[in-house]
């Protein structure tokens, strides 16, 4: 590994492989030999990248964007409430400051998901155990083209904003993170101050949607009008023919057209 000279204001070290199975996994090897809270390690590719449902991947060609943190908190308790909506929060600011042309149209889908008007361009996962939780991040930022099945589905920051981005700009955009991601796990938070900012970029907030509650392929469809976050991050919808809004903490989100 090669560590990166960017910087991280954790105050800890950004590594740098060319190619991993999944920085996830890497991170956990980190956390066991005593590397510090706020650790990073980046790839150029990653092989078997996976997604917050079992037995999805993360699909990316080199030259794009995928790294993980690592955090550690001392008590469960420490961990900030809706942890991966806040980090979205963070890379979605942090994209926008990248690529100017892009600010207004950078969306966080619940529960993690990074939208660039209708099309997905980031997914965040993260995974918690002894103290720490490793907080995966993979972005599209320079791929041109994407396989038939996603194409309609996915962009990249370089599509959507018309730019011809350089291999190192990615570094570029991977401090912009890191900086964000530090202020939202940082800053004195004014009641629930996160919850308000990230409303204002919700992804299809006061619009009707399909929401499948529990598993993926439970079946169980709820459809109604988005209208917000709860204080713990849950999704709330009032669903058709109700009046009052009801909380979900797990599911699958689809938007009607």
């Amino acid at each position: 590994m090669n560590v990166l000279n960017i910087y991280n204001p954790f105050g800890a070290p950004v590594y740098f492989v060319e190619t991993a199975a999944s920085t996830m996994d890497i991170s956990r090897q980190l956390a066991l030999t005593g590397e510090v809270h706020g650790t990073v390690i980046m790839a150029d590719f990653q092989e078997s990248g996976r997604g917050r449902v079992r037995g999805r991947s993360w699909e990316m060609d080199r030259g794009n964007l995928p790294f993980t943190v690592l955090l550690r908190f001392p008590q469960i308790e420490d961990i900030p409430a809706a942890l991966t909506l806040r980090t979205g929060l963070a890379v979605s600011y942090a994209i926008e400051d990248f690529a100017v042309s892009l600010k207004g149209s950078v969306m966080v889908k619940w529960p993690n998901d990074i939208m660039i008007d209708s099309k997905k361009t980031a997914g965040i996962l993260c995974e918690a155990g002894g103290g720490n939780v490793h907080v995966g991040i993979g972005i599209n930022f320079s791929q041109k083209e994407f396989p038939a099945h996603l194409k309609d589905k996915a962009a990249s920051i370089a599509l959507a904003a018309a730019g011809d981005f350089s291999q190192d700009d990615r570094f570029n955009l991977l401090e912009k993170i890191l900086v964000q991601l530090y202020s939202e796990l940082t800053a004195v938070q004014d009641g629930n101050t996160w919850k308000i900012r990230l409303e204002e970029r919700l992804y299809k907030n006061g619009g009707q949607v399909v929401f499948i509650e529990g598993a993926a392929g439970s079946g169980r469809e709820v459809k109604g009008r988005l209208t917000g976050i709860g204080n713990g991050g849950e999704l709330l919808i009032i669903p058709d023919g109700e009046t009052a809004a009801r909380s979900f903490v797990t599911g699958e989100l689809r938007c009607m057209n």
